[in-house]
Formats: structure tokens, sequence, C-alpha cells
């Protein structure tokens, strides 16, 4: 029989409103039903009078679940914990400075009460790199150490947002415990909840190995909650059910959410390597490349696109108009026309913007087409030119190219070309990480037969991601619900390919025009050699 998961209440700081806090407990269980647990995080006390404590802690008022309570943050609220683990009153408990609660279930709960302090000595309110070198010992020094279920701190862990998604006001490269951080990398919780910084905040999960180097493991959830009764109706209450890690299938806990990230704390310290997040546009990863064609490429052409044409060219079929503006019709006024960087009659290349290396390009048709499977056979035939070139072209370079495309969430065809130097990997490295982190995430990627064609697998309109290799092989995922946009990037920004985990998203790599500018004229003069388009 399957082990009924445990259903749990994280909240963050209480600050004395005490009333607010358990009225809303109470709303929530008559409607969703009984919690077992309600855990809080950053200052559970405040600076109000203490009329209110007075009535819980006398008995005249009674939480209405089992709370357990991490201790204080400063001196002042520190006479409120006068023993290092107590029942302050009735079904409220302080855990203690730091340790292990482990329940009757085997869920393992790990709390480290205070901020941190570098200075000896450390304040009753603060704990040091001896306190979270000592709960590191207890827990990890076991052969068999996996991971822990709960962390609870109150600051933030330094760093957190990395490769993660925006953290609003909090700038997690200043704000936050490096401590904490150390700490979270070796306990591997599942869930870390913390707070102090006023704000809602839950992090894309994390991964705990590093891709085809570890075993995969369990992956992480950062949450950090905002104040109780907070104006603003920031989310100070969390609701959540978990099965405790030793009760679990070996293979169910290790599955890997479809949305997760690099372990954001795998190069602490080197924050210079992360860039600053930009906010995510309202259609992430759509516009992702913005060109712009209004520029003249380096030679006349005529209105056919092609120079010294016949007269009477075949007409080829039209694609059918884009149903709004589009970031990548060559003739649309939405385009920046610098990253350019070679025209044909079809097609086009241009530079990806916040590429994974300086000649990371994108093929484009020139018309709209949402999808290779979408394309004429006239187009097919220059973006098959296109690709056969550029592998020339990057093999002369001493590199392989790897292509892939995603057709979900996008409206223009974007064929990505990104090359990998041999001296990096193998071909067979690069094929097995991406089959591996497909596996991780629940998704399947089946291998085309060499001379098959995507047209006879996916119908137009089909969403899929589709993958090829520089050797022919081609690994094909229809899409069913959803699918992490930056799949492909990851793959290949992982430590077992480029090594670049930082720039798994597009938009932590973006450059100035000027550098952009710099980069697509290298390009244009390396690539004029191998340009088929001069020749014809």
């Amino acid at each position: 029989m399957a082990q009924k998961p445990l259903r749990i209440l994280a909240c963050g700081d209480v600050e004395g409103k005490f009333d607010v806090l358990f009225n809303r407990v109470r709303a929530i269980q008559k409607k969703s039903g009984n919690f077992d647990l309600l855990l809080c995080v950053g200052n559970f006390f405040g600076s109000t009078p203490d009329a209110e404590w007075e009535e819980y802690k006398t008995g005249g008022k009674k939480a209405p679940i089992q709370t357990c309570v991490l201790g204080a943050n400063n001196q002042e609220t520190m006479k409120y914990f006068q023993d290092d683990g107590c029942e302050l009153a009735e079904n409220i408990t302080y855990l203690g400075r730091k340790g292990v609660f482990t329940g009757s279930s085997g869920l393992q709960i790990v709390y480290l009460s205070g901020t941190e302090s570098l200075h000896e000595p450390v304040p009753g309110y603060s704990f040091s790199p001896k306190d979270v070198s000592s709960l590191r010992t207890t827990l990890c020094s076991t052969s068999h150490f996996k991971g822990v279920d709960i962390l609870l701190t109150s600051p933030w862990p330094k760093y957190v947002g990395t490769f993660g998604n925006p953290s609003g006001d909090v700038d997690t490269k200043k704000c936050g415990s490096a401590l904490v951080s150390s700490l979270a990398t070796d306990l591997k919780p599942r869930y870390h909840f913390a707070a102090l910084e006023k704000t809602y905040y839950e992090r894309l999960p994390y991964r705990n190995h590093i891709v085809l180097q570890e075993n995969a493991q369990h992956a992480t959830r950062f949450i950090a909650l905002a104040n109780a009764g907070n104006p603003e109706k920031k989310k100070y209450l969390y609701a959540f059910s978990i099965v405790p890690m030793k009760l679990m299938d070996a293979a169910e806990l290790v599955k890997q959410p479809p949305d997760v990230t690099e372990n954001p704390y795998r190069k602490l310290g080197q924050e210079a390597s992360v860039g600053k997040p930009i906010p995510a546009p309202a259609e992430e990863s759509a516009c992702q490349f913005f060109f712009d064609l209004s520029e003249k490429q380096g030679r006349k052409r005529s209105s056919t696109g092609r120079d010294n044409r016949s007269p009477h060219p075949k007409q080829p079929r039209k694609p059918p108009p884009p149903p709004g503006p589009c970031w990548f019709c060559l003739a649309s006024p939405e385009v920046e026309k610098h990253l350019v960087v070679n025209i044909g009659t079809h097609c086009y290349l241009a530079l990806a913007k916040g590429g994974l290396a300086e000649d990371h390009v994108l093929i484009l048709p020139i018309g709209h087409y949402q999808s290779v499977v979408e394309l004429s056979a006239e187009v097919v035939e220059e973006v098959e030119k296109y690709k056969a070139t550029l592998r020339r072209f990057f093999r002369s370079r001493g590199k392989r190219c790897i292509l892939f495309e995603r057709n979900y969430r996008s409206h223009h065809l974007q064929l990505q070309v990104i090359p990998v130097p041999l001296s990096c990997c193998a071909t067979d490295d690069i094929k097995d990480a991406f089959v591996t982190q497909a596996q991780e995430q629940q998704m399947e990627l089946l291998e085309i037969p060499e001379h098959s064609d995507i047209k006879q697998i996916a119908q137009p309109g089909t969403a899929y991601f589709y993958v090829e290799l520089d050797t022919g092989e081609k690994l094909f995922h229809r899409i069913k619900k959803s699918f992490p946009l930056q799949f492909g990037r990851e793959v290949l920004a992982s430590e077992a390919i480029l090594n670049i985990p930082d720039k798994s998203d597009w938009r932590q790599c973006q450059s100035s025009k000027e550098e952009e500018e710099t980069l697509a004229r290298r390009f244009r003069k390396a690539f004029e050699p191998f340009d088929f388009t001069l020749d014809e």
C-alpha cells in the first residue's frame, strides 16, 4: 500500500500576528481539510505588545495545528526563547538553534535558527560557520546519506537566483547567507523555506547532481515567504504534500521536474559569471532573437533576392501571412538589422541574440512559416544547403554543429545552429546528454531513421522538439502538454558539453548592440569563402 503523503503548511514572518496566521490556517483547513504540521520561518515574534501572545501562552487561545517555529533573528526577541528547544505554548514548539527533527512518519526536517555571523563571539540570535559545520557533519557523515526532506532557515541562501527565474526586488548576489547556501548544497533538501525579505519567491527547482557525471538525484525547491497579513497580499502561507524520502521508491524520488535548472550554488562565490537577471517577456522565448534586413548586406540585390536572375524565374509557393507582427519575417518592421549575416532566396542566417557562443546562428525562412514541417519544397532545399554549408564552415574551424528546433510557443521557425568544439566531447556524448536529460524530465526522445524526414512523423500544427547531430542522427520528441523552453540550450550549456551552465538562459547572455555588430561583421567575413549565394 502506498504511503499517504503528509500535508504541511509553511509560513513566513509572523511578527506577532498570531491571530491573523491561525485564523487563516483555520479557514484553509475548513476548506481543504486538516494539515499535519505548520512550519514557521523568519521572525515569529515582532515588536508589537505581548497581549496577543499572552493569550496563547496562558491557554486562552490555542494554535489549531501543531506548529514548529525557528528562534530569534535579533536581540529584541531573544527573551521568548529561554531554552534551546521547548514548548512555547500549547501546539507551538520552538525547534531550537540548530538540529534535526524527525517525525514518527520518518519525515526529516533540518532547522537552523537566526542570522549569519562570521565574528566571535556569536550573538545568541545568530549562527556561525561552526554551527553549519556541525550540522553538516551530523547528517552527511553516513555513507547512505541522500539528502533531507525539508530545510528551514530564516535568511535566504545567497546566490539562490543564479540560473533561476527572476527574484523580484531581492538581489540574490548580495542578499542572503553564503553559509546557508553551503548548507543547502550539502544537505540537498527537497524543500527549503526561508523568509525575512518580506516577499514571496518560488524558485524553479534545481538539480543536485551533474548530468552524465553523477547518478540522478532528487531536485530541490526553494520557497521564500512573505510576512503574515502583509497589505500587498503577497503569499505568506505555502501548502504542500510530501512523502518522506526514506519511504519513497528510488526511481520516483529522482524524477526531474520539467522546469528543473542547474544548481545555483555549484560555483559558489563566482557571482561575476552570472549576468544580471532580465525580466521575462510575456511569451518567453517566442521573441528570443531579433533581426532586420532594412540594411543592405554587402552587395546590391534585385527584388527577387538574387543577383543576375533570369527575367522569368519560377514563382515559389507563397507562405501564409503572419497572424500579427512577427520578429522574424524579413519584411517585418519589428526587426533589428545588425545581426543578419547572410541572405538567400528563401532563407537567411542571423546571429543569435544571447547566443551560447559568438558564432551561434539561426537559419530562418524569409517568409512566415511556423515549423520545418510546414516549409515548401524550395525552402526546404535551401535550408538543407545552409545546413551543409554551415557544417563545412564549422568543421574548418575545429567544431561540429548541432541543430535543434522547438515548435512550441513560437510563431516563426527558428532553426538553432550551435557550434561545439571537437575538443569538448564526442557526438555520442552530446546524444547521451540529450537523451539523459530528457529521461530525467520524463520526456522521450525518439531516434529518427537516418534518411527519414520529420514531415513523415509530424503533421503541420504538431508541437515538437527536434535535434540533429553532426553525424546526421536525429532525435525527436512530440510535445503533448508542456515543455521546458530552454531545454536545448540547457543540454548544450551543461557541464558535460560546453560547460557554461550560466548561459542556459539566453536572457542572461545579452551583449550591447556595438558588441553584436562586431560579432556579426566578424562572422560575415569568416563565412564569405563558404557563401553559396555568391555563386548563384
